[in-house]
């Protein structure tokens, strides 16, 4: 009897891992975020077939032009599939289930209480006694359970299916902000959140880590983001600079190794943001890599990609999980791409890097007064940085010569020019330009990872800050403002950037040699006569690697989506779309047997993406 009962508990997981194959379960679609669909329908020699099989427009009111009624702004959200429907969370207050193969919406939850995270949701499969379920935070610092299959309340959780989060997060601060912006995770009997908190001022709400009871929505554990006294870390904070400190939160995506136990926690900056004379020190876990026990979210080993961090460097990419073959072993790594252009790829068991880390001196000649800085920061030898991280005069775009002039201009606007150097050199009181910007090379981009390969797909933008540093109004600290009316390093009305292309790239990396395979160009300047227009855009969004060989990513500020080939890196098909793709596409089996890729065109990005729009498209072979 023993035996049969084994026999079918067998056959219900292989069904189950089959589904999961054809499905898009979690954001990452694996909980180590390769975001790979072994679906193969769609290959290089097909994909210029591709046609719109549906287009569900987010907006109820039916009103896409000018996003009226959108409330929570742009959105960045990865939709799940599971079992033949889509979930998604919107920017109009709404969570709705749709049918995979038409976009018809089956049901929809008006959100009472704030917007719902702007990256998307969960999904928990249930057990004997629940459910399966979707669960997603809000910007007001809830997380709701709904029925997966009814879109109800899930009574048993929380307070009738809603959590409030917010005690124990608010230092006693009753006004402080708090939400989430980023899906949670599922781990066994959990569910694990991050925060979402602001940048400034330094007093605020925790960015710690949580972990409730997936069924009951009882706190189990907590991760102190920033260490109390005694906790490992707390040394590298002077005094009581600890207390009350906000920043220092998982805003972005958690990853996890489900065979280990082992969740990995993208940490980002401390606040404030520019100046951190009041919290000297190498202020951990603030831009950190923090491997934790996922039961019981002990620390088992952190990587510090900043120290120190006064550039607004957020961790905040997912980190991706692989094994590398290197050296006649297998090691179990991880990678975690970051705003500086760095891949920083490391063993996953220990955190010990795998292709080496050295740190190397950064510029100590223009630290804003009462900031003490750290004199080094760690590089990475392998591979390489993947944007731009430094900038000269000589370094002024041609692409026109319109652009070039008024770039000069710019930059010679101060005496000497404008305040600029190599990678991490300061924001300061002489107008600067900062390079990555703090929107980053990389930032919350999801990569994706195709194991037959060993290629990592990382896309970044090579975009510049220009800010000047002014004394804040209580002449206590400095805050970053606008030089010449932006923050970007470019011809605003015309949005052409002032150094040289490429603006934008896709990027594969050999994971076995920690080189960089191909890198193409990405986005094209629509605004360009048209044998300059190949210059690649400003991009926020991931992309989604298959088994048929094929990169998709939207990203770019042109409205495009585009399907690039996994081993040359060649673009190999392009789609005007309603808007930026800011969040990542996703690929499943439909039940009438067809593969399809979904992305969500809404624009407005963080970039000042001017396009917006609200639709979330299907493409079909037909």
């Amino acid at each position: 009897m023993r035996s049969i009962v084994s026999f079918l508990v067998s056959l219900v997981s292989l069904a189950t891992l089959a589904l999961a194959q054809q499905d898009w379960p979690t954001f990452g679609h694996d909980p180590g975020s390769n975001r790979y669909s072994p679906l193969r329908e769609i290959t290089p020699e097909n994909v210029t077939k591709l046609k719109r099989a549906w287009t569900y427009q987010m907006n109820p009111q039916g009103e896409q032009a000018g996003m009226k009624g959108a409330s929570g702004g742009s959105s960045e959200t990865i939709p799940l599939v599971v079992g033949g429907i889509m979930y998604l969370t919107t920017q109009f207050k709404r969570v709705v289930a749709l049918e995979a193969e038409s976009g018809k919406e089956l049901w929809a939850f008006d959100v009472p209480d704030g917007n719902p995270a702007r990256r998307g949701l969960t999904y928990w499969t249930g057990d004997n006694q629940n459910p399966p379920q979707v669960y997603f935070g809000t910007d007001t610092g809830k997380l709701y359970a709904l029925n997966a299959k009814t879109g109800k309340l899930s009574p048993g959780f929380a307070n009738e299916g809603v959590l409030d989060m917010k005690p124990g997060a608010l230092n006693g601060l009753a006004n402080a902000s708090f939400g989430l912006s980023s899906p949670p995770i599922v781990y066994k009997n959990l569910i694990i959140t991050g925060a979402l908190v602001q940048e400034t001022p330094s007093a605020g709400a925790a960015g710690d880590t949580r972990a409730w009871d997936v069924r009951s929505g009882k706190l189990v554990w907590t991760f102190h983001s920033i260490p109390r006294p005694g906790e490992t870390g707390s040394d590298t904070w002077e005094g009581d600079a600890w207390k009350n400190r906000s920043g220092t939160n998982v805003w972005g995506y958690f990853s996890l190794d489900a065979q280990r136990g082992i969740l990995y926690m993208p940490f980002g900056e401390p606040t404030t943001d520019y100046w951190g004379g009041d919290r000297k020190g190498a202020n951990l876990f603030g831009t950190t890599l923090v491997a934790v026990d996922a039961q019981t979210g002990k620390r088992k080993w952190h990587f510090q990609a900043v120290h120190h961090d006064t550039w607004d460097y957020d961790l905040s990419a997912s980190p991706v999980l692989f094994d590398i073959k290197h050296g006649g072993r297998t090691i179990p790594a991880v990678a975690q791409v970051t705003k500086m252009s760095f891949v920083y790829i490391l063993n996953r068991v220990t955190g010990e890097p795998v292709y080496g880390v050295e740190e190397r001196p950064i510029p100590q000649d223009d630290i804003l007064p009462g900031d003490t800085t750290w004199p080094t920061q760690p590089f990475p030898v392998k591979p390489p940085a993947l944007a731009r991280n430094s900038f000269q005069r000589s370094d002024i775009a041609t692409v026109t010569p319109e652009l070039h002039q008024f770039c000069e201009a710019l930059f010679d606007s101060v005496p000497g020019g404008m305040h600029a150097g190599g990678p991490f050199t300061h924001y300061s009181t002489t107008p600067s330009v900062i390079f990555p910007s703090s929107i980053g090379g990389g930032n919350f981009n999801p990569s994706s990872f195709d194991p037959t390969l060993g290629y990592l797909f990382v896309n970044t933008q090579d975009l510049g800050s220009t800010n000047v540093m002014v004394p804040s109004k209580d002449g206590k600290a400095f805050d970053r403002v606008p030089y010449k009316g932006s923050m970007r390093f470019w011809k605003q009305d015309e949005r052409l950037l002032c150094n040289q292309p490429p603006w934008g790239r896709l990027t594969a990396i050999d994971v076995n040699t920690g080189e960089i395979a191909w890198q193409s160009t990405l986005g094209v300047s629509d605004n360009l006569p048209e044998d300059k227009r190949n210059t690649g855009r400003p991009n926020l969004g991931g992309s989604l690697a298959t088994a048929g060989g094929l990169v998709f990513i939207g990203a770019t500020d042109d409205s495009r989506f585009r399907a690039f080939g996994s081993k040359t890196g060649k673009e190999l098909w392009t789609e005007k779309i309603e808007a930026g793709a800011h969040g990542a596409p996703i690929s499943y089996q439909g039940k009438n047997g067809k593969q399809y890729v979904v992305v969500a065109a809404t624009g407005g990005s963080q970039l000042f993406d001017p396009s917006r729009g609200d639709a979330l498209i299907a493409f079909v072979l037909p």
